[in-house]
């Protein structure tokens, strides 16, 4: 008898549709796989009958074909067990034959118990969009599936089953009654506060990098911060978090999509409202970093999509990881190729780089001589490549703290203060873009040239300041587009009112470090 029913294949962070048909005919005892399945497919077959026994569930030999259509595209992955071990038991009569508007998922150890899976996300996305019926999957995974049918709007029209064990999926299949749904409220999924490590108040001093983080958070800009072992620059990016706005739901679903079909989602939290802070080691890869591998997966800078990638002692990561976050820096996108298949991944995220002036640490010890040779600091600085840096948006210099700042009593200004303007400058900005119809860009910059010159005007006075900047400082083209974008934040910041002469001047002494500290 032929069984029917659906699965799912992952594809970068989506999910694809796969009709898992299972006939057990009369033969010789056999059980084949087909439809370009991984190994993990291919060793389903132990498992599958070892928890079928285990179950109390007996299979007569029969010659067991099991075909994943469509057969052109690889299948990975122990989600299929379950779907196989259904369909197989659908097959001898046991149960229905005929489930073809229910998606199971799930791996099975060998007594039967259904185990985690990844990807439900974006496989509860793909059954709704097919128009199925019913959703069958690990319980641990089912409030993820469930946040899946809340965004798409269906749960009217779509159950969620979590079940423990292959009994519990049989038995549920069995029944001809309907069983209570697992269900979420989107709502109650944001009612939490953020707890955020560092608040901005427990910074000392570093009131230039105080703007500047807030200047990079409201405009969205990337941010390099350059200064001595221990003047805060760590601590100054994980405050960042805390001032940026709080994730919107259509950002969150993405980001939960990226870290879902990584393995990496906590099985408490079902959709992810905080904003996400990577910080990789500087020995990481560029493979770790940008995504791949044998088996695609999304990488460091797909992790930190919608949130913060800080690297920090940026010249001790390797020159080629540093030189394929050019291309996502650029697009926003990662798009990985391989011989079978080419998979794109989200990576809209702020890069936030820290570094100090010279190998040694320091610059100049306390006499004013240099710590190191003037070879070994531009052997040092040549890591970080000029195109790497014209797209850094702003550059800051982080010095000492002074030590009466250090003891100082006087209280900061919280977090909370900041990322009220933060957010009124955004707010500015996403009004902007919606009245004119611009979808997809959100923040300053992200603005494309055509909507750099149409938002981010100069008069006679300003267009004069920044060419004279431009000849002295040797900037290239893309550097006065973002000298532009920051000028436009300034201006948010400010009202959201035309760029000043001000406001410009201020977003040029952001790349002053850009030709002068390089030039050393």
């Amino acid at each position: 008898m032929l069984s029917q029913l659906n699965a799912a294949a992952l594809r970068g962070v989506d999910a694809l549709k796969v009709e898992v048909e299972t006939n057990a005919a009369s033969g010789l005892p056999s059980f084949t796989v087909v439809g370009l399945p991984d190994s993990a497919i291919r060793e389903s077959r132990e498992r599958i009958m070892t928890a079928l026994q285990n179950s109390g569930l007996k299979v007569p030999p029969r010659k067991i074909t099991v075909n994943l259509a469509p057969a052109d595209i690889r299948k990975e992955g122990s989600a299929f067990d379950l779907p196989i071990a259904i369909g197989l038991l659908g097959s001898i009569g046991i149960l229905d034959a005929g489930l073809q508007d229910t998606l199971v998922l799930g791996e099975l150890a060998l007594d039967g118990t259904v185990r985690k899976i990844y990807g439900a996300l974006p496989a509860g996305i793909m059954a709704a969009q097919e128009g199925l019926r019913r959703i069958i999957l690990p319980a641990c995974n089912a409030r993820e599936a469930a946040v899946a049918i809340a965004a798409m709007r269906k749960a009217e029209k779509i159950t969620v089953h979590g079940v423990a064990t292959l009994t519990e999926a049989v038995s549920l299949l069995k029944e001809h009654r309907s069983r209570p749904s697992v269900s979420v409220e989107i709502q109650d999924l944001f009612r939490h506060t953020a707890d955020y490590p560092v608040d901005f108040s427990d910074i000392r001093g570093q009131q230039t990098a105080k703007k500047a983080l807030e200047i990079a958070a409201a405009g969205g800009h990337n941010m390099i911060m350059i200064g001595p072992p221990g003047s805060g620059k760590t601590l100054l990016a994980k405050a960042l978090p805390g001032i940026m706005p709080p994730l919107g739901f259509e950002e969150a679903l993405e980001t939960t999509k990226i870290y879902s079909v990584s393995n990496l989602l906590p099985p408490e939290k079902p959709l992810l409202t905080e904003r996400p802070f990577r910080s990789p080691h500087h020995t990481t890869s560029n493979v770790a970093l940008i995504g791949g591998g044998t088996n695609a997966r999304p990488g460091e800078v797909s992790l930190a999509h919608n949130g913060v990638l800080f690297l920090d002692e940026l010249p001790e990561f390797s020159r080629n990881a540093l030189e394929v976050l050019r291309q996502p820096l650029e697009d926003r996108e990662v798009t990985v190729s391989r011989i079978s298949a080419t998979t794109r991944y989200p990576a809209g995220f702020m890069l936030v780089a820290a570094m100090n002036p010279s190998p040694a640490g320091a610059l100049t010890d306390e006499d004013g001589n240099l710590t190191a040779t003037p070879q070994q600091i531009r052997r040092y600085l040549s890591k970080i490549s000029g195109p790497l840096l014209d797209r850094i948006d702003i550059h800051i210099d982080v010095p000492k703290v002074d030590n009466r700042e250090l003891f100082s009593t006087t209280q900061g200004e919280p977090s909370a203060t900041v990322r009220s303007r933060v957010m009124q400058a955004r707010a500015i900005q996403q009004e902007r873009f919606m009245n004119d119809g611009h979808q997809g860009v959100f923040t300053n910059a992200e603005m494309p040239p055509g909507l750099i010159r149409r938002y981010c005007g100069l008069d006679d006075s300003c267009r004069k300041r920044l060419m004279e900047a431009m000849e002295r400082l040797q900037l290239s083209a893309r550097a006065h587009d973002r000298i532009l974008k920051v000028s436009r934040t300034i201006a948010d910041l400010d009202g959201g009112g035309a760029i000043t002469l001000a406001h410009l001047v201020q977003a040029i002494q952001y790349r002053n470090l850009d030709r002068e500290f390089w030039n050393f």
